[in-house]
């Protein structure tokens, strides 16, 4: 891997949806634009998401972030200047055993890739779909046919009981689940925000106490143990905020420019 001395100071990392992205509008704050753009003059600003950030439904945030570097899928792509510096994929036994084990107990989870949505019980999804947004507008297909794609990861829709027993009976996944609690990211145990965090230090050499990490779901839990300051949002799910170093306010709240006034960032 290439090493690059960027001359900043820092790495500062944020979660996209709901950390930078308010669901309620599906609007980024005015305050947290600002708070990047000061950032950016000597901090290394990196978007750290479960989602594929090159994925048409986001491109558009990352574009309008403009970040220096982006762990995608929970740390299975890591991407800075334009280099990869890491990719996974996930294992294909492990995924037709997961798959499985899923369609015969009715539990939904899949991937939306491509233009289509690839999931096992699409009525649970139609169903979760309205409840978060008003309406679905889904094109789905064949789930099965994820064994023949190259998946990084996947995403669970439904509650924490599910999830718990999905965990129980996959050791090798985790499956943390979304602020809303309304599903999960699924993802091997061998990835994380937090590891793409640290490849990120190696390619910058900038030593990991010189990290800050914003998050609110559990996919960020790891994240924010590993960075040298680790900053919840006020609306971030409660076991997130037990490993926080600061909870700041929500995301409608300004919370992310407090926090970053607070430490004397901007």
């Amino acid at each position: 891997m290439t090493q690059k001395c960027s001359g900043k100071k820092r790495i500062i990392s944020f979660d996209l949806d709901m950390t930078l992205l308010n669901h309620k509008n599906w609007k980024i704050p005015d305050s947290a634009l600002e708070a990047l753009e000061l950032l950016r003059r000597d901090s290394v600003i990196v978007i750290a998401s479960g989602r594929n950030m090159d994925h048409e439904m986001s491109s558009m945030y990352k574009e309008l972030i403009n970040p220096d570097a982006i762990i995608h899928m929970n740390g299975t792509r890591v991407v800075a200047e334009s280099e990869v510096l890491y990719e996974h994929f996930m294992d294909k036994e492990r995924l037709r055993a997961l798959l499985t084990f899923a369609e015969n107990r009715g539990i939904s989870l899949g991937l939306s890739v491509n233009g289509g949505d690839y999931y096992l019980n699409p009525d649970q999804v139609r169903a979760f779909d309205v409840i978060r947004w008003g309406e679905s507008q889904r094109s789905f297909k064949d789930a099965w046919k994820l064994i023949e794609m190259p998946v990084r990861t996947l995403v669970y829709i439904g509650g924490p009981k599910q999830a718990k027993m999905l965990q129980e009976q996959f050791p090798d996944f985790k499956f943390p689940m979304f602020s809303d609690k309304m599903g999960a990211d699924i993802v091997e145990k061998e990835c994380s925000k937090a590891k793409g965090l640290l490849r990120l230090c190696q390619y910058y050499r900038i030593d990991r106490k010189e990290t800050i990490a914003f998050g609110d779901s559990m996919n960020d839990y790891e994240m924010l143990q590993e960075a040298g300051l680790g900053i919840a949002m006020g609306n971030a799910t409660d076991n997130l905020k037990t490993v926080a170093d600061y909870v700041t306010d929500n995301i409608d709240e300004d919370g992310v420019w407090k926090a970053c006034r607070y430490f004397h960032l901007i």
